[in-house]
C-alpha cells in the first residue's frame, strides 16, 4: 500500500464512519437471526438504533476493538511459523511481534463491553499468550488463534460478507492505484517502494501464506490498516470497493490458469455449491477448504471463485430451485396420500420459497420462460384444488422439473450480460413507473384546472413519501429483515386492490364532472369546502399508495438484478427509464393545459378507469400467488402484464366486475346529468 499516507491503527475516525460500523453490525445481527429462523421485532431494533445514535462511545468500543483483535489473531495464525520452528525461535523479530500482538489482542478483548462470552474470550487470550511464550508448534498456535477469532466474531459480530458479488475488475484497478507501488504489480512484494519498508510488504503470491488467509482477513486489513507497519487504513473507500480489492489481492496465489479446472469442479458438484455460498467463500481459508475437498481441489476452486465470485449467486439460485423441486415432490407425495390441504400448502411454498426468490433475475434473462413457469405452477395448484387424478398431477410436477432445468441454464453466470441487465432495468422501471405517473399527473392536472394549486403539496408529499418509504424498504430488505415471497405478493396484491377501489371512485367522480355545467356547479357548491378538509389528505394517501406499490416491486426487482454484477448497465437502464418518464410527464402536463375542462375530465376519467381495471387484475394475481385467492386457469386466454390480463377465472372475473361497476357509474352520471337538464354529458374523443 502507499506508505506516503499517514499510517493509522484503524479506520478513519468520525461520525460517518462510526455510523457505518453501527449499521454493519446491525446487518450481521439481523442476517444471523434470519438464518437461524428467529423472528425479528423491528420495534426494539428501531429503539436500539435511536439509542446508539445518541452516543457513539459504546458502539465504537464494541466494534473497533473486536475487529482489531480479530485482525491481530489472524496475523498470528498466518505468520507464527516464521517466528518459531521445532520449539526454537527462528526469527527473533517475528517472535517479538507475535508476543506483542497476542498481548495487544488480550488487552483489546478486555476492553470489550461486558457480556456472558467475554470472560471465556479472556481465558482463551491468556492461553494463547502462554503457549506462544512456551514456543508451541505452529499448528497449535494456529488452532488457538483461529478458535479465539471465531468465538470473538460470534460474541461481537462484524460484517462478514459483501452486499453483492464484488467486481474483481474494479479490484484490479484499485490495486494498481493504491497497492502495486509496494506489493508489486503481480503481488510478489517487489513494488518500487518496497525496498524502503520495514517490515516488508506482504507477498500475496506466496501460496503457503495465502492458504491460511481468508478474503475476510484481507478485507479487515484493508479497512483498518496494520499497526507497526506501513499498511494504512483504506476505510475511505466504499465497502464494495474494499471487498473488490480484497478479492483481487487474494487471487494472486491462485492464477486464473487453474480456473477452468475449478469451474468444472464447481459446476459438477451440487452439494459443494450449496455449502459454499458467498459468505462461506469470504470467510473460509483455502487450508480449511482443502481439509474438506483436498488441497488440489481447493486450489482450483479458489482460482475460479476468487476470480469469479458472481458464480456463488447462480449457486444460490440453483439452491432455491432445488428447494422448489423438494417442495413439489413433497406436495405430490401428500396428494397421493389424499392430504389435499398439505399438498396445496407445499405447492404454494414451492412457488413462494423456491421460485419467487429468483423470479426477478429469470425475468430479466428469459421472461417467456418465467411466464411459463408461473403458469405451470398456477396450473398445478389449480389441479390439486380440483382434485385431478394423481397421474395428472405427477405429469404437471414433471413438466415443472424440466422448466426448472431450463431456468438453471438461464441463471448460469455465463448468461449474464450488460444488455440483459440494461433492458431489464429499463423495462421494469418504465412499466411500473408509467402506471404511477399517469395517476399522479392526472391529480396534478386536476388541481391546476381547479385553480387549487395550494393542494399540490399534498400530492407531491405523497409520492415523495412513497419514494422515501421505498428506500427504507430497500434498506430493511438489505440489512434488517428478509422480505419473503408471501410478503411481497401480499403487499402488491392488497396495494393493487386498494388502489383499484380508490380509482373506481375517482374515475366515476371525474366522469360526472366531464360536463362543463356540472363542473361549474361543483366548484360553486362543494370544491372549496371539500379540498380544505379531508380531501387534501385523501390526495396524499392516493398519491402515496399508487407510487409505493410500484416502488416496492421495482426496488425488489432491482435488488435482484444488481447482484448479477452489471451495475453500470442497471444504472444506465434506470436513468433511461427516468428520462422517458420525465418526457411523458412533460407532454401530459403541457397537453392538459390546452384541453377544455369537459374534455380534460372525459379523457382523465377514461384513463383512470383503464388503470383501475389494470390494477385490480394485477392485485388479484398477486393475491393468487400468495395463496389468498384460488387459481382456476382459463387455457387459451391471452396474458398481458401491461394491461393486467392473466388467464385465470378469478382475475378475469375481478376485472369484469370492475368494468361493470365503472359502466354503471358512468350511466348513473349520464342519467343524473339528463335529469339536471344537461345536454352534453361526455364529449366524444376528438370533438
Amino acid at each position: 500500500m502507499d506508505h506516503h499516507r499517514i499510517a493509522t491503527g484503524g479506520p478513519a475516525s468520525g461520525f460517518v464512519l462510526w455510523l457505518c460500523r453501527v449499521l454493519c453490525t446491525f446487518t450481521l445481527l439481523m442476517r444471523r437471526n434470519r438464518a437461524a429462523g428467529r423472528s425479528i421485532a423491528l420495534g426494539p431494533i428501531a429503539i436500539a438504533a435511536l439509542s446508539v445514535m445518541g452516543g457513539a462511545a459504546p458502539v465504537a468500543a464494541q466494534t473497533a476493538p473486536a475487529q482489531t483483535a480479530w485482525r491481530l489473531l489472524d496475523y498470528i495464525a498466518v505468520d507464527y511459523p516464521e517466528a518459531v520452528a521445532d520449539g526454537k525461535i527462528a526469527n527473533a523479530g517475528e517472535y517479538s511481534e507475535m508476543q506483542e500482538f497476542s498481548a495487544t489482542a488480550a488487552e483489546l478483548i478486555g476492553e470489550l463491553p461486558a457480556s456472558s462470552a467475554r470472560a471465556g474470550l479472556e481465558r482463551q487470550a491468556g492461553n494463547l499468550q502462554r503457549i506462544i511464550a512456551a514456543k508451541a508448534p505452529p499448528p497449535a498456535i494456529a488452532t488457538a488463534a483461529r478458535g479465539l477469532a471465531a468465538d470473538l466474531i460470534k460474541a461481537y459480530p462484524v460484517p462478514l460478507v459483501p452486499a453483492s458479488p464484488p467486481d474483481v475488475a474494479r479490484g484490479k484497478a484499485l490495486y494498481a492505484q493504491h497497492c502495486a507501488s509496494c506489493h508489486g504489480a503481480t503481488g510478489k512484494g517487489d513494488g518500487p517502494q518496497a525496498r524502503d519498508l520495514d517490515p516488508a510488504p506482504i507477498v500475496f503470491a506466496d501460496e503457503a501464506r495465502a492458504r491460511e488467509r481468508s478474503i475476510f482477513a484481507l478485507y479487515q486489513v484493508i479497512e483498518q490498516g496494520l499497526d507497526g507497519t506501513s499498511m494504512v487504513s483504506f476505510a475511505e473507500l466504499p465497502p464494495q470497493d474494499r471487498w473488490a480489492l480484497a478479492f483481487y489481492a487474494g487471487s494472486f496465489a491462485y492464477p486464473e490458469s487453474e480456473a477452468n479446472a475449478g469451474k468444472a469442479l464447481w459446476d459438477g458438484d451440487a452439494d459443494l455449491r450449496k455449502r459454499l455460498d458467498l459468505e462461506q467463500l469470504v470467510g473460509t481459508t483455502p487450508a480449511a477448504l482443502g481439509a474438506q475437498v483436498s488441497d488440489d481441489k481447493a486450489r482450483q476452486l479458489m482460482a475460479y471463485l476468487r476470480h469469479h465470485p458472481e458464480a456463488t449467486i447462480a449457486a444460490e439460485a440453483a439452491g432455491t430451485l432445488a428447494l422448489a423441486r423438494t417442495r413439489l415432490d413433497d406436495a405430490l407425495a401428500a396428494y397421493g396420500r389424499g392430504d389435499r390441504k398439505a399438498a396445496t400448502d407445499l405447492a404454494l411454498s414451492a412457488y413462494l420459497d423456491g421460485f419467487e426468490p429468483v423470479e426477478a433475475v429469470l425475468s430479466a434473462r428469459d421472461n417467456a420462460l418465467m411466464i411459463r413457469i408461473e403458469g405451470a405452477m398456477a396450473a398445478l395448484r389449480g389441479g390439486i384444488a380440483r382434485g385431478e387424478p394423481v397421474e395428472t398431477v405427477k405429469d404437471r410436477v414433471a413438466t415443472l422439473d424440466g422448466l426448472f432445468a431450463d431456468a438453471e441454464t438461464a441463471l448460469a453466470p455465463s448468461e449474464a450480460s450488460a444488455t440483459s441487465s440494461f433492458v431489464a432495468a429499463f423495462t421494469i422501471l418504465a412499466r411500473e413507473g408509467l402506471e404511477a405517473l399517469l395517476i399522479v399527473v392526472a391529480m396534478i392536472a386536476f388541481l391546476s384546472k381547479a385553480d387549487r394549486r395550494d393542494m399540490l403539496p399534498y400530492v407531491h408529499s405523497g409520492w415523495v413519501a412513497a419514494l422515501v418509504a421505498g428506500a427504507a424498504t430497500w434498506a430493511a430488505a438489505t440489512w434488517l429483515i428478509e422480505i419473503s415471497g408471501a410478503s411481497r405478493e401480499l403487499t402488491e396484491g392488497f396495494g393493487g386492490v386498494l388502489a383499484a377501489i380508490v380509482l373506481l371512485w375517482v374515475g366515476i367522480w371525474m366522469h360526472g364532472k366531464s360536463n362543463a355545467d356540472a363542473w361549474q356547479r361543483y366548484i360553486r357548491d362543494t370544491l372549496s369546502k371539500a379540498l380544505n378538509r379531508r380531501s387534501a389528505w385523501f390526495l396524499f394517501l392516493l398519491s402515496f399508495v399508487v407510487v409505493y406499490r410500484e416502488v416496492f416491486e421495482t426496488i425488489l426487482f432491482y435488488a435482484a438484478i444488481w447482484g448479477q454484477g452489471n451495475g453500470g448497465a442497471v444504472i444506465a437502464g434506470a436513468l433511461t427509464a427516468v428520462a422517458l418518464l420525465a418526457v411523458i410527464a412533460f407532454v401530459m402536463m403541457r397537453y392538459s393545459r390546452t384541453l377544455p375542462i369537459g374534455k380534460f375530465f372525459a379523457y382523465s376519467s377514461a384513463l383512470i378507469a383503464v388503470l383501475a381495471v389494470v390494477l385490480i387484475g394485477k392485485g388479484s394475481v398477486a393475491l393468487q400467488e400468495a395463496g389468498y385467492l384460488p387459481v382456476t386457469p382459463w387455457p387459451g386466454l391471452p396474458r398481458g402484464e401491461l394491461l393486467g390480463i392473466y388467464p385465470t377465472r378469478e382475475t378475469i372475473v375481478a376485472q369484469l366486475i370492475m368494468i361493470v361497476l365503472l359502466v354503471a357509474g358512468f350511466l348513473w352520471n349520464r342519467r343524473s346529468a339528463a335529469k339536471a337538464g344537461d345536454t352534453t354529458v361526455m364529449p366524444r374523443v376528438g370533438s
